[in-house]
């Protein structure tokens, strides 16, 4: 390290992370500082490309570097690292290798027809316009839906000389799901040991990459699947999502109870189906109640990710294929996805 690099890291001690309180050089947030000439680029490593905080250290490190005598420019270049879960690091048995998949995110919910899915599509897609490579992995055995929504119902991935499978790619998003690997209209019969070995292959077998993050959607309830999950890889969280309504919050409590149970950290709530706002009169109603998902959070000591309201929109960008984030990105729903996934 120069010795202009070194004056420009004893700068930054000076920049600190507001939420923990230290600074940047301690919390070990500054991995490098290159210099030649007098122009300094500073390394930083976030737990995820999506880190809302990002351009506040941005503006923390260029203010502090600029400072230090001989500094004629500075740039600010982010890393993402693997996401360290509220728990540490979990551990599991004969987990099955990840390779260079840096965070497993499972999208759950305690019963069928919350927008589980649906959330799993936008919040893949508002991740994938933070800045992060992102792939959507659909394990709803019984009720695949992302074909649909992505757009690729009908076509099959591509299976390698090696018999490897290459998910396919819609909207930046790489995809692999059941839907695409049988008849389509052909019920899926399959008892636990069979679910374990096709998430087992759709990990070991799949050709992911290297994405920032793996979104799996997956059933409703706490069946084999979510166990499955549970015991193959080290997943960063799980997202659970719910309606306002009791009738959908005294399931996804079992669902929080479950992964708990399994040591999965639970990332957080997100409430679909919120409100809605008549696009004539404006005024809003609170279909399915209100505030239940915030009040749940709270009662299970979890962060609220947030809500998103009822939109026609949604379901509408859905069944064309384009999920709202893509097909709408300006819309009230499409935002609620972009802050869900900053948060």
């Amino acid at each position: 390290m120069s010795g202009l690099a070194a004056l420009v890291t004893d700068a930054l001690r000076s920049v600190r992370d507001p939420e923990l309180r230290n600074d940047l050089v301690t919390l070990e947030i500054v991995k490098g500082v290159e210099e030649r000439g007098g122009a300094v680029t500073v390394v930083l490593e976030t737990t995820t490309p999506a880190c809302p905080l990002k351009g506040v250290f941005e503006a923390g490190v260029k203010e502090a570097a600029g400072k230090v005598p001989g500094v004629k420019s500075v740039a600010v270049r982010f890393l993402a690292g693997r996401a360290a879960s509220r728990t540490g690091t979990l551990r599991v048995p004969n987990a099955v290798r990840l390779g260079s998949i840096r965070n497993v995110i499972a999208v759950a919910s305690g019963k069928g027809g919350v927008g589980k899915s649906t959330v799993a599509a936008n919040l893949a897609l508002a991740l994938r316009d933070e800045g992060a490579k992102v792939a959507l992995m659909d394990a709803d055995i019984y009720g695949p839906s992302q074909p649909l929504m992505f757009g690729v119902k009908g076509r099959s991935p591509e299976v390698t000389a090696d018999n490897r499978i290459r998910p396919l790619e819609a909207h930046g998003i790489g995809l692999l799901s059941i839907g695409l690997l049988v008849e389509e209209g052909r019920s899926v019969v399959w008892r636990g040991p069979m679910i374990h070995k096709a998430l087992e292959q759709f990990f070991t077998d799949c050709l992911w990459g290297d994405p920032d993050y793996l979104v799996v959607d997956l059933p409703p309830g706490t069946g084999d699947a979510q166990l499955s999950l549970s015991q193959l890889v080290p997943m960063t969280g799980a997202v659970m999502v719910t309606t306002p309504q009791e009738v959908s919050l005294i399931d996804v409590r079992k669902g929080v109870d479950m992964f708990r149970r399994t040591r999965v950290p639970i990332l957080g709530v997100v409430e679909n189906m919120s409100t809605f706002v008549c696009p004539c009169c404006r005024t809003e109603t609170a279909i399915f109640d209100r505030g239940g998902g915030e009040r749940a959070a709270v009662e299970w000591g979890v962060p609220f990710l947030g809500g998103v309201p009822i939109d026609p929109s949604v379901r509408a960008a859905g069944d064309a294929g384009v999920p709202v984030v893509a097909s709408h990105p300006e819309s009230p729903a499409a935002e609620a996805f972009r802050r869900i996934a900053r948060a």
